[in-house]
C-alpha cells in the first residue's frame, strides 16, 4: 500500500464533465482531462484490503489494488501490465461498464468507493499515449483455424486470446464496421471510435483476420464454415429487441432505439451527412430507463429536440441503498448518467397504452401511472393522460439472441429463455460450436461479455490443444452481479 493513510487524508474526485451548453454542440466525450497527480492521489486510497471484495465484484477478476498501488507509485508501466494480464480492452470497460467492482469496494461500506474505474481508464489511455501497447504475438502456431462469429466486447475478446495462444483466427462481422454494438449502439460522446480503431489495428498485427459484410449462415454457407474452420465461436450478442406491441404501434415515427443510435454513429463516422431520423425540433418520448434510453436521451439532444420525456415503469430508485441491497452487491440507487444532467424529463412509474397518430403518423400516445400490488405492476386508477409526441423510442433492452440463417442452419439448441443453450465448457450442442457473451448469457454488461470471451477462448483452446494456459475468469453458471 503506498499511503496507508490515503483514505483517511483524501475524499473521493472525480474529472469534471465539460459544461452542457459546450458539450451539446459536439459528439466528443464528456469528461475533461483529469490530472495526473490527482488520479495518484486517488489511486493511494485504495486500502489494499486482505479480502478484496472488489475482485469479486469484478467478473474480470481484475488484481485491482496492486494496479492501484502501481500508479500511485508512478509506476505506470507495471500497471498497464497488471491491467492487460485479465482485461483485454479496458478502454471500454473504463468508460462503460457500471463499475460493479466500486460497489464492492470495503471502502464503499462507510465512505466513497475508491475511483478504480477512473483509475482503469487513466492507465490504458497512458499506455497507449506512451506507446506501450503493442502486438503480443504468439510463441508458435498450432495450425488450428478458428471463427468467430460476431465482433462485439465477446468475440474480440475470444479472438484475442485465441490469436496469442497460436491459432488462425478470422472474425467475422454482419455490419461494415468492427465492433457490434460497440461501434453503432454507443454513442460517441460516451465513447469516441478512435478508442476501437487503435485496439483493432493492434489485434490485426497479432494475426487476427477480420471479414465485415459477412452473414455467416448466408453469404459464408454453414457448410463452408464446418469445413474451413476447427472450432467455431458465436459471439453475435441479444440482438433480438424487445417491442411494444400496443394499439398505434404502426405508426410512422415509432422506433427501435437500434434503428435509431446507429444513424447518428454513421454520421459522425462520416457515412452520411444527415441523420434519416433526426429529433431536430421534435417532441420526443423515450421508453425505457436505462442506459439505453439515457444514449437515446443524449443523441435527441444533440440533435436539437424540442422536448424529451422519458418513461419507466418502475418507480424512481432511493436515493441511498435500501437494506434490501447491501453491500457488496451492486445498489440500485437513483443515478444521473451526463445524458440526464443535459436535459430532459425523466418519468416514473409509468405505462404507455397507446400510441396516437393521423394518417399513419404519430402524434402523441395515452399512459397512466403504476403502482406494484403483490410483485405486478397495476393501474392507478384515474391518473390517464395523453402526450404530444412526434418521435418514440423504444429502449426497453433485448429478450435474446436473433433466431436467424446461423443458428437455425447450425442446428443449435436454445434455453426456455431462448438464449443459445452450453455446457460448462462454454460448448453449444452441436460439436466443436462454442458460444460466449449476451449469445448464450442473455443482455449483460460489457465486463461480462469480455470475461466471458476469455472463458470461451480457454475452453476451445483445450478441446483444440487438449491443454490450455489461456486464464478462465467466470464459469458458464455464474450468475451476473448487477
Amino acid at each position: 500500500m503506498g499511503d496507508p493513510r490515503g483514505f483517511l487524508k483524501h475524499g473521493r474526485e472525480l474529472p469534471v464533465r465539460r459544461p452542457v451548453a459546450l458539450r451539446l454542440l459536439d459528439w466528443h466525450e464528456v469528461y475533461e482531462p483529469f490530472d495526473k497527480n490527482l488520479l495518484q492521489t486517488q489511486a493511494g486510497r485504495c486500502m489494499d484490503c486482505g479480502i478484496p471484495f472488489c475482485h469479486q465484484g469484478c467478473p474480470l477478476g481484475n488484481i485491482i489494488p496492486e494496479w492501484n498501488d502501481l500508479v500511485h507509485k508512478d509506476r505506470w508501466k507495471e500497471a498497464i501490465d497488471r491491467l492487460h494480464a485479465t482485461n483485454n480492452f479496458p478502454e471500454f470497460t473504463g468508460r462503460l461498464c457500471p463499475a460493479p467492482c466500486e460497489a464492492a469496494c470495503v471502502l464503499g461500506i462507510n465512505e466513497p468507493a475508491v475511483t478504480i474505474k477512473q483509475v482503469e481508464v487513466e492507465i490504458i489511455d497512458h499506455a497507449f499515449e506512451q506507446g506501450w501497447v503493442e502486438p503480443v504475438h504468439p510463441r508458435h502456431t498450432t495450425g488450428k483455424y478458428v471463427a468467430v462469429v460476431g465482433s462485439g466486447p465477446a468475440g474480440l475478446a475470444a479472438a484475442q486470446q485465441l490469436t496469442r495462444a497460436g491459432h488462425a483466427v478470422t472474425v467475422y462481422e454482419r455490419a461494415d464496421r468492427i465492433g457490434g454494438l460497440l461501434r453503432y449502439g454507443i454513442p460517441e460522446f460516451k465513447m469516441e471510435k478512435r478508442h476501437i480503431d487503435r485496439r483493432i489495428a493492434q489485434m490485426e498485427a497479432e494475426g487476427t483476420i477480420f471479414r465485415t459484410g459477412v452473414n455467416v449462415g448466408v453469404d459464408l454457407p454453414i457448410e463452408q464454415l464446418h469445413s474451413d474452420f476447427d472450432a467455431v465461436v458465436l459471439a453475435g450478442g441479444a440482438t433480438k429487441w424487445r417491442d411494444l406491441p400496443i394499439p398505434g404501434r404502426e405508426n410512422e415515427g415509432v422506433y427501435q432505439a437500434m434503428e435509431y443510435l446507429p444513424i447518428s454513429n454513421r454520421v459522425q463516422l462520416g457515412d452520411i451527412d444527415e441523420p434519416t431520423i433526426s429529433a431536430k425540433g421534435k417532441k420526443v418520448v423515450i421508453i425505457g430507463g436505462g442506459d439505453t434510453g439515457a444514449d437515446c436521451l443524449g443523441t435527441s439532444l444533440r440533435q436539437g429536440a424540442e422536448i424529451v420525456h422519458q418513461f419507466e415503469i418502475m418507480p424512481r430508485p432511493p436515493e441511498e441503498r435500501p437494506d434490501a441491497n447491501p453491500w457488496p452487491t451492486y445498489p440500485m440507487i437513483y443515478r444521473v448518467s451526463s445524458a440526464h444532467e443535459e436535459g430532459g424529463e425523466r418519468v416514473y412509474s409509468v405505462n404507455t397504452e397507446e400510441f396516437l397518430g393521423k394518417d399513419g403518423k404519430l402524434t402523441g400516445l395515452r399512459a397512466h401511472e403504476v403502482k406494484m400490488v403483490d410483485g405486478r405492476f397495476q393501474k392507478v386508477e384515474g391518473s390517464d393522460f395523453e402526450l404530444e409526441a412526434d418521435l418514440v423510442f423504444l429502449a426497453m433492452g433485448f429478450v435474446g439472441p436473433e433466431t436467424n440463417d446461423l443458428l437455425d442452419k447450425l442446428g443449435v439448441d436454445y434455453t426456455d429463455r431462448g438464449n443459445v443453450s452450453r455446457d460448462d465448457n462454454w460448448g453449444s450442442t452441436v460439436p466443436g460450436v462454442f458460444v460466449a457473451g449476451d449469445m448464450g448469457r442473455g443482455q449483460s454488461l460489457i465486463v461480462w461479455a469480455i470475461a466471458e470471451g476469455r472463458a470461451c477462448a480457454a475452453a476451445v483452446d483445450q478441446f483444440l490443444e487438449g491443454s490450455t494456459a489461456l486464464p478462465a475468469p467466470v464459469k458458464t453458471t455464474t450468475m451476473p452481479m448487477r
